[in-house]
């Protein structure tokens, strides 16, 4: 009787181990093709990019000897060097003046409570959720009255219009799960709130502060809508070359792709330098001990 019973045990354990190992593998494929479908884009691009003109409308061509040729054409004849610098100065900044005033503006949405507490915040993500296109003919009204159209700093000041509130929502939730025992110990010893901001809370959501600063840096050197509108010559950004390769004959793919593959590599070296704190800003708050 208890062979019987040994072998059916066997079997149910048998049984449940193949199966854990099939949804094992149906996970990997799932993933395996998520990723595969995400990838794959980025890696067309950049397989244009170094085609030969030959065979950049041919996409049956695999294999190919890979040139630089345009990327030399765009960085010698389309003088991308000046897009990058715009719109690596104008994310930069945006960035930092957004992270300076979205924080301090969460952390007193987070250990204050006042009337309408809820409400501003829920202003705030309406501001956030505001189309591009609906603000941005009034911005260019406003820019042209103070003449300061196609400048860095009305793109740095229109790029905070979506970047401080996304920084407000996100910082909010950071410091919401700091305790609220560790300012009260440094006000103990003489801190007042900036002092415990800047010496206490800061420190502890620096992944916050990091993960958010990557999606605020990303959010303004992606932006096409405002400054397709708000500039013309000083201050185009490198999304704005895109539209250069289009004409009536036709897209220019191979320089489109080039300028795609320039424009993606400081985000990826940013994201790649940061990424431990960025993956733990994410996760922040998320395990509770």
């Amino acid at each position: 009787m208890s062979t019987v019973l040994l072998a059916a045990d066997l079997r149910a354990r048998r049984k449940r181990a193949a199966g854990r190992t099939v949804k094992r593998t149906l996970v990997y494929i799932c993933v395996i093709a998520m990723c595969v479908w995400a990838i794959f884009p980025l890696f067309w691009m950049v397989s244009i990019s170094l085609r030969p003109r030959v065979y950049v409308y041919d996409p049956s061509v695999w294999f190919f000897r890979p040139t630089f040729e345009s990327f030399v054409t765009v960085f010698a004849q389309r003088n991308l060097v000046n897009y990058l610098i715009n719109s690596t100065v104008v994310a930069i900044c945006s960035t930092i003046l957004s992270m300076i005033i979205g924080t301090a503006a969460a952390y007193g949405f987070s250990r204050f409570k006042f009337k309408y507490n809820s409400l501003f915040l829920f202003i705030l993500l309406g501001i956030r959720m505001i189309p591009s296109i609906s603000v941005a003919m009034p911005m260019l009204v406003i820019a042209s009255f103070l003449s300061v159209v196609d400048t860095w700093g009305l793109l740095i000041v229109t790029y905070m219009i979506f970047n401080v509130p996304f920084t407000v929502w996100m910082m909010k939730g950071f410091f919401d799960e700091i305790p609220k025992e560790l300012e009260e110990a440094g006000m103990v010893d003489g801190c007042t709130h900036l002092q415990s901001l800047y010496k206490i809370v800061l420190p502890v959501a620096r992944p916050g502060l990091v993960a958010t600063a990557i999606f605020c840096i990303i959010n303004s050197w992606n932006e096409f809508v405002y400054a397709l509108f708000l500039t013309s010559i000083n201050s185009v950004t490198t999304p704005m070359i895109v539209q250069m390769f289009l004409s009536a004959v036709g897209t220019i793919w191979g320089e489109m792709s080039a300028v795609g593959t320039v424009a993606i590599i400081p985000v990826l070296v940013f994201a790649m330098i940061v990424q431990k704190n960025m993956i733990r800003g994410l996760s922040f708050g998320a395990v509770k001990g």
